[in-house]
Order: C-alpha cells, then structure tokens, then sequence
C-alpha cells in the first residue's frame, strides 16, 4: 500500500473521475456530468477524494460535510484493483477529514441491489439503518 496516494481531486480530474464512474461505480446519478461534479469540487475542494496507483486513478470517494451531517458517495474502486485496500484507504481518508470537521457519524448511500458493496461496508464497520428510507424529487428535467 505504500504506493498508494490519496488525495483530494482537482478540476484537472474531473474529465478522468467521470470516465472511471463508467467503468468502476455501480448505478448513475443525475450528477455524473462535468457541471454536477464541477460544483461539487467549487463548493468542498476537500469532498472529492482519489485514490491512485502507480500513476492511475484506482479509485474514489465523495466525502460531503454539509456542517451537520457526513455523507459517503461513489466510493468505487477500479474492478481490477479490488481486494487490495483502496475502498478502506479511501473511507479512512474520508473519515479523518469527517472529524476533522466536527462531523460525528457517516453515512453511505449503497444501492440495495449492491451485495458486493454491502460486504465492503459491512467489514469498515457501516450497517444499515432500515428504519429510514430515501426519498428524492428531480429539481430539474
């Protein structure tokens, strides 16, 4: 793992993280566009957090801190780079920056249909809550 550097992501890499979605994250969001994520870098540089290897993106997560709640998004890891730390280098990352934050508890957004990812959260200590469910209404077209 020392060959890993986690970092937070730049404008210059919002070209390579929306490919990398493509190919590595589980489902799409109304966001996955350079606009959605050129927001999100503008607002919380520090949210957008990469993973690299040997010069690649070999994985992400989003780390939002609204100053009340801390939200995990897209933790993805590149298919081929499973199995080797990334996802719980990325979630420490994110962690760290939570506290230092102020932040108290973490919560992910997991598809349900995601059994594979239900296994790597389980293992960083996450559990779902079933007593809350989602609810969403597009703002726009």
């Amino acid at each position: 793992m020392t060959d890993l550097r986690i970092r937070a992501a730049g404008p210059e890499d919002l070209d390579t993280v929306l490919v990398f979605w493509k190919t590595s994250a589980e489902g799409t969001s109304i966001s996955d566009d350079r606009s959605g994520v050129e927001r999100l870098v503008a607002r919380d540089p520090g949210a957008l957090i990469l993973a690299e290897r040997g010069g690649e993106l070999a994985g992400t997560v989003i780390a939002g801190f609204d100053g009340w709640r801390c939200h995990l998004y897209r933790l993805a890891v590149h298919p081929e780079r499973r199995r080797q730390g990334i996802g719980s280098a990325l979630l420490a990352a994110a962690e760290e920056r939570f506290v230092r934050l102020g932040g108290r508890r973490g919560d992910a957004m997991v598809l349900t249909r995601n059994e594979t990812a239900h296994h790597a959260w389980r293992a960083a200590g996450y559990a779902p809550e079933e007593k809350w469910r989602r609810w969403v209404k597009p703002l726009s077209d």
